[in-house]
């Protein structure tokens, strides 16, 4: 029996953001990964090779010459998935690379296999050729991240028919592409295969575009979504999916409309990884989908088992799961004082990008609070006409009585980036004076916050009543 301080179960995001914290302050760290590459969904099948996949979208369709240079530069031939994966190994690879020579440098063991618990200090582990070997933990920090939920009513044995992690095995480009969920996943996949060209029809039963953003970004969103050629089923659920002899795959909606397509994407949320952990062993059980509950330092309700990432539930964003992690490994070795940040920032990579933190305006409006609402278009700002970008904008809701910042939203190229100028503000519990006294480079988008700010006092003041600024 092998003993550690901390074995990790899981090498995703969570997993070995808390296995390097806690081997970087000593501790003898174990790390179990059941899949031959460490990485979980981040690298792997999800966060990064969907993104760059995206990349390759826009670069081979042309989309951003199309904009900036008001020609069409596509590609003669049409692009291949080989075409498109390329990018997306080279990224995965050079990333796994790193992420594996820093566990390396720290000294953390990984023992490949399934991890699961014989009693709530142990884990069995069980390589592919069946050999066993037991880990003996002080504490344990379950990070076995999500997969593709796979709704019944689908025929996911046939090739045609995929979930997210599949889509990006697929070897020839669809010519039509059924997108099932209009989630953030259904949502950026939709997109990136509407700029290469194909047929897209995206199906939700709701009539919002991600309704948890702010309803000007969701219906910009939409609207360029919808200007890229992907054709929007609001409304709208899937009564049946089957083979179809001539068009590949048919569709038949709840209204009877039917959509034939040569391929079809489940993006239908996801399901935390916890059924073959033996939790019970443990003492501890999963609760809806797989979810396991934590405290606030992602405790379990075993005081010296923790959980973070995917399976204790939202946000389920790679950078939080990393976080949450650390947090747990400093509560249960008493090292840094740490703690998750109140304001959290999400990233939507659609197209057009979208990011935000903090209240949307409708949260604002419930609430109560009398506020202003300051804007500015990349149309207006130099960086903005540099890139080509006419239809992003940064839109910044104020406290009307003293200016305190309370909502940041983006739109347009690089909106993931520009994001963090307004996080680190909220954190600071900035007024609109600190982007009234900051001088931004020029040409960037940084500067878009200060006309945002000058469209809010304007306004606040009486002296323009629009809600768009003038260049």
């Amino acid at each position: 029996m092998n003993a550690y301080d901390l074995v990790v179960i899981g090498g995703g995001p969570a997993g070995w953001g808390g296995a390097n914290a806690a081997a970087a302050f000593g501790k003898r760290v174990a790390l179990v990964e059941r899949e031959a590459t460490i990485g979980g969904a981040g690298l792997n099948t999800g966060t990064l090779p969907s993104k760059a996949l995206r990349e390759s979208a826009l670069l081979l369709s042309g989309w951003r010459a199309r904009k900036l240079l008001g020609i069409d530069v596509t590609l003669d031939r049409k692009a291949t998935m080989s075409d498109l994966a390329y990018h997306a190994a080279q990224v995965r690879e050079a990333l796994v690379g790193v992420t594996q020579a820093r566990m390396r440098s720290l000294g953390v063991a990984v023992v490949r296999g399934a991890g699961s618990f014989a009693d709530a200090h142990t884990v069995r582990v069980v390589d592919a050729e069946g050999r066993s070997t037991t880990l003996r933990a002080d504490i344990v920090l379950i990070a076995t991240g999500s997969r593709p939920a796979r709704p019944a009513g689908f025929p996911f044995d046939d090739p045609r028919v995929h979930e997210s992690n599949q889509l990006l095995e697929i070897d020839t480009l669809p010519e039509s592409l059924a997108v099932v969920g209009a989630g953030v996943i259904g949502a950026e996949y939709a997109g990136t295969f509407a700029a290469l060209g194909v047929e897209v029809h995206l199906i939700d039963g709701r009539d919002t575009l991600l309704p948890f953003l702010d309803e000007d970004v969701s219906a910009a969103i939409a609207a360029g979504m919808q200007r890229n050629g992907v054709q929007v089923h609001w409304r709208e659920r899937v009564s049946s999916c089957r083979a179809d002899t001539t068009s590949g795959m048919r569709l038949t909606l709840a209204s009877g409309r039917e959509i034939c397509v040569t391929d079809v994407l489940i993006a239908a949320g996801r399901v935390s990884n916890t059924d073959d952990l033996d939790l019970a062993a443990a003492g501890l059980t999963a609760h809806r989908r797989g979810l396991i509950e934590v405290n606030e330092v992602y405790q379990t309700a075993v005081p010296h088992i923790y959980a973070a990432g995917d399976v204790v539930g939202p946000p389920a964003l790679a950078g939080t799961s990393m976080e949450q992690a650390r947090i747990a490994v400093c509560h249960a070795f008493d090292l840094l004082k740490k703690e998750l940040a109140p304001l959290l920032p999400i990233g939507i990579y659609t197209i057009p990008e979208a990011s935000m933190v903090g209240d949307t305006e409708t949260q604002v409006r419930k609430s109560g609070v009398p506020y202003v609402v300051g804007r500015a278009s990349y149309a207006h700002n130099a960086r903005g006409c540099l890139i080509g970008d006419d239809g992003g904008f940064l839109k910044l809701i104020f406290r009307r009585e003293d200016l305190r910042l309370l909502g940041v939203h983006v739109v347009g190229e690089q909106a993931t980036e520009a994001i963090h100028i307004g996080l680190m503000a909220m954190l600071a519990g900035a007024h609109a004076d600190v982007f009234n006294r900051v001088c931004f480079n020029y040409p960037t988008l940084g500067d878009l916050y200060k006309h945002a700010t000058y469209h809010a006092l304007l306004k606040r003041e009486g002296r323009i009543l629009d809600e768009t600024p003038k260049p």
